[in-house]
């Protein structure tokens, strides 16, 4: 038997998305899915959506929440699967994703975790772009950004259990902070492929709320660094510099991509600044 895979998608007020997000995750035919939906008490006609999807899911609720970390918290408390993850009532697998994730976990048995590669999508599921990682640097990630994406990241269930699981206080940075007690465990593994579908747009509850979302991921490495503020420019400036290199090195950007990082590097304004700068102008606002 292939190993059970337990998806929990936590949910609020997502009707326009939220069907094609359980038909991406079951429409791949993967045998042994364990889809958890934990909504928050949705009122745009979620629920009727998620009851018509019923006999596919293992669990699922509508009922006030404290948000979207404690709906994921409630989910994984209930996931029995060999392997685990969560996909936002707005982002997409694609059909492949679980048949691969169930296959390299079973190649490689050293490994706890594990991330793929993404497609940035608008609202309307139109493609923005390929987003292609490289493997895993703790000095990227520390003085960088927290690139690794969160619908295309798998665990073992041990791993979650072995680092207490999500982290109540964060309600933003949630994916980044276990990310990171993750890599204290040990090393990911990353497959260069796209597994997730992510949507970008401004109403997108991290996009709305970046300057918090910064918060809380600035609280997250205090933990671990805390270098002066001369030290933290020149580092942070070695990590994206680092990273273009490594990703142009390796195959990731393409020309495009290129000359916009080139342009984040001389301007510090970065690719998703200047795409929500764009859809601002162009909505005339």
């Amino acid at each position: 038997m292939p190993p059970v895979i337990s998806v929990v998608t936590p949910s609020y007020n997502q009707a326009t998305f939220i069907e094609a997000t359980i038909e991406s995750i079951h429409g791949g035919g993967y045998p042994a899915i364990e889809h958890i939906v934990i909504d928050g008490g949705s009122t745009d006609g979620s629920v009727d959506i998620i009851r018509r999807h019923a006999d596919k899911l293992a669990y699922w609720v509508s009922e006030p929440d404290g948000g979207q970390t404690e709906a994921l918290m409630k989910g994984f408390e209930r996931a029995t699967g060999d392997i685990q993850c969560w996909l936002n009532s707005d982002d997409l697998f694609e059909p492949w994703t679980l048949h691969e994730v169930a296959s390299e976990f079973e190649r490689h048995p050293e490994t706890a975790w594990m991330y793929g590669d993404a497609t940035w999508i608008d609202a309307d599921g139109v493609v923005i772009k390929p987003q292609r990682e490289h493997g895993f640097s703790r000095f990227i990630w520390m003085y960088g950004h927290n690139y690794i994406p969160q619908p295309s990241t798998f665990w073992r269930s041990e791993l979650y259990r072995a680092v207490g699981g999500l982290d109540p206080r964060f309600d933003l940075a949630m994916d980044a902070d276990l990310w990171i007690r993750f890599a204290d465990v040990t090393r990911p593994h990353h497959v260069r492929r796209p597994w997730s579908q992510m949507r970008f747009y401004a109403e997108q509850k991290n996009t709305a709320m970046r300057g918090a979302s910064g918060r809380e991921g600035s609280e997250i490495r205090r933990r671990y660094i805390s270098p002066s503020r001369r030290e933290l420019k020149i580092k942070r400036l070695a990590a994206r510099t680092l990273r273009a290199g490594w990703k142009t090195t390796t195959g990731c950007y393409s020309f495009e991509e290129v000359s916009q990082n080139l342009k984040t590097l001389l301007t510090g304004e970065t690719w998703e600044q200047r795409h929500l700068r764009r859809e601002s102008v162009d909505a005339g606002d």
